[in-house]
């Protein structure tokens, strides 16, 4: 008689991935409602390409600044209460872009919300790597990402939808009423995360952070998450633009394109997730780079297109993307000790959000909106974006190295 295996998650570890995976997506879904809303907003709002690309930017840049300061703290409090802490202050900021009349007023919005939810990613990225071995590490990361498809297949939809039906500001307050949900869940369902209050450390805040950010084995990580997120940042500001204006795709059919798009990331984000931690998380991650990598040099020379052809290309490019970031998010979260882990996350996260926002701005430089409406040199920013693509890969390398490594960490 043999003995069954043990499953491969408990109950409550399931419980506590899918109120990440909700979390996460509303986090996403805030930050990806501003691509589609990028044509509507730029006409009522009467504001350029370059001031769209600031209102981009002002939530990565606040987000980078606010990781860095709260990094010195991140590892001296029960991780359920500092999740609780920022997840209120984001709810906050979106309530203010849900109620702001002015270009100026939106702006200062993004801000706030981007001081707190910027570190909220890093917190739950810290919450997994407590929760899970590295083993099957791949998998949850499979099934988080999937808010992102979440996002594409429910969130833009309703919110281009109700944007459409209402106003703009419309679903920043929809956003609002699931994120309240999602608070209620994570204070009365996510246990207290404390163990790494355990283990001996330096408790001083600001030595804690000097010491995290000038360790060496965490450095390759820093500059592999600054390039890594340059391609997001630089093309989904001025997607729905591009499609409409470029491509030839009526603004009442991105919702079916967004839907579609994120039907089959979010059937890839699981799927992939197992495959990499069966086939390895950096074999993964280089197949889904080069997949991008040519996937966005074709995309961005496209001209007036059929709508199943761009259906079909953002599909790809979408599950591309996903298999990058199941596997580099994974990888870099192996990168850090226990007691760092906190203040690894917040500073990386800082570092992704920092280079997103010069990348958004480097982005409204590069692009230029003629007087039909279309959007030139686009196919510059393609090619910037592949380029960052392929110099990541080999940053990476060195990455996964460090995760595989059992030397003694210094």
């Amino acid at each position: 008689m043999t003995t069954p295996k043990p499953p491969l998650f408990t109950r409550y570890q399931k419980e506590a991935v899918a109120i990440l995976a909700f979390l996460q997506f509303t986090i996403v879904l805030d930050f990806m409602i501003l691509s589609p809303l990028g044509a509507l907003l730029m006409d009522q709002l009467k504001i350029t390409t370059r001031q769209f690309g600031w209102v981009v930017s002002a939530y990565a840049f606040s987000a980078g600044v606010s990781g860095i300061l709260a990094a010195g703290f991140a590892d001296k409090f029960d991780r359920k209460k500092l999740l609780l802490f920022f997840y209120t202050g984001f709810l906050t900021g979106t309530l203010l872009c849900g109620i702001a009349p002015t270009y100026h007023l939106l702006l200062g919005a993004r801000i706030i919300t981007g001081i707190f939810g910027g570190v909220l990613g890093a917190i739950s990225l810290a919450i997994v790597a407590d929760l899970f071995a590295m083993e099957i590490r791949g998998r949850v990361m499979g099934f988080v990402q999937s808010s992102f498809a979440a996002a594409q297949v429910l969130g833009l939809p309703l919110g281009l939808w109700i944007s459409n039906k209402f106003s703009w500001h419309a679903p920043f307050l929809m956003i609002v009423g699931v994120s309240s949900l999602v608070g209620i869940l994570i204070f009365l369902r996510l246990k207290p995360l404390d163990a790494h209050l355990k283990i001996k450390s330096d408790r001083n805040p600001l030595k804690h952070l000097l010491k995290t950010i000038t360790r060496g084995r965490y450095l390759g990580a820093f500059a592999a998450t600054t390039l890594l997120a340059t391609g997001g940042f630089m093309l989904m500001p001025f997607a729905s633009a591009f499609s409409v204006h470029n491509l030839g795709i009526p603004l009442d059919k991105l919702p079916l394109v967004y839907m579609i798009t994120g039907i089959g990331a979010g059937i890839g984000g699981p799927l992939l997730g197992k495959l990499s931690d069966t086939i390895g998380k950096y074999a993964l991650f280089c197949m889904g780079s080069t997949l991008g990598l040519v996937v966005v040099l074709f995309y961005c020379n496209l001209g007036v297109t059929p709508l199943w052809e761009v259906i079909l290309v953002n599909v790809v490019l979408f599950i591309a993307i996903t298999a990058r970031m199941i596997t580099a998010n994974t990888l870099i979260s192996g990168v850090p000790d226990m007691q760092d882990r906190g203040a690894f996350m917040s500073i990386n996260g800082s570092v992704a959000q920092l280079a997103g926002g010069l990348a958004a701005m480097l982005a409204g430089l590069i692009v230029v909106q003629n007087a039909d409406g279309s959007l030139g040199r686009y196919n510059v920013l393609g090619a910037v974006v592949a380029v960052a693509m392929a110099i990541v890969m080999a940053l990476m390398y060195n990455v996964n190295r460090i995760v595989k490594s059992h030397i003694p960490r210094p």
